[in-house]
């Protein structure tokens, strides 16, 4: 599956908005610049994002926008179905009962990338604004340790469950 830059860049203007927000509006002039993302193609996202019921805009001077509901409150997949990006990791259409293929049948691994469109959706939907905001999103998975000042060293590779290789085994002499 390949997020692209809408998903992306919407995610990353909400972190940031969420991040200055402090109560006070932010002008998109001032996300475009640190995030360094279009001003114009933005504008077009929070469109949709307001639309989305995820941001409320604030008109005239000192004006900007704000999160429509707290941080903790705002899923990272709500973002990216605001802005139309679909999270989906088949080729085939959502909800249609025939696949992708000529003879409009599914392919052999269709079950597998349609559950890992879900798997997908359902870790967004558990990572909020506040979690990224927060830096607290990195070692979720427990697949990699977070390299953080002070955290707690990974557990040392000696520690770790060895993997058998297949095959016969063959004694060295």
């Amino acid at each position: 599956m390949k997020l692209s830059t809408k998903g992306r860049y919407a995610v990353m203007a909400m972190v940031d908005l969420a991040a200055h927000s402090k109560g006070r509006p932010v002008s998109l002039a001032d996300i475009a610049d640190r995030q360094e993302i279009s001003l114009s193609y933005l504008e077009q996202l929070f469109a949709k994002l307001r639309r989305g019921s995820l941001v409320n805009s604030v008109r005239g001077p000192g004006g900007g926008y704000l999160l429509a509901h707290e941080p903790s409150e705002t899923r990272v997949s709500d973002i990216i179905l605001a802005v139309d990006e679909p999270i989906r990791a088949t080729r085939c259409t959502p909800g249609q009962p025939f696949g992708c293929r000529i003879n409009k049948s599914r392919c052999l691994t269709h079950d597998l990338w349609e559950e890992l469109g879900n798997q997908i959706y359902l870790y967004l939907s558990s990572v909020t604004l506040a979690t990224v905001v927060e830096r607290s999103v990195l070692g979720t998975s427990g697949l990699f340790p977070r390299e953080v000042e002070g955290a707690p060293e990974a557990p040392e590779a000696a520690e770790a469950p060895a993997l058998e290789q297949p095959g016969p085994s063959v004694a060295a002499e």
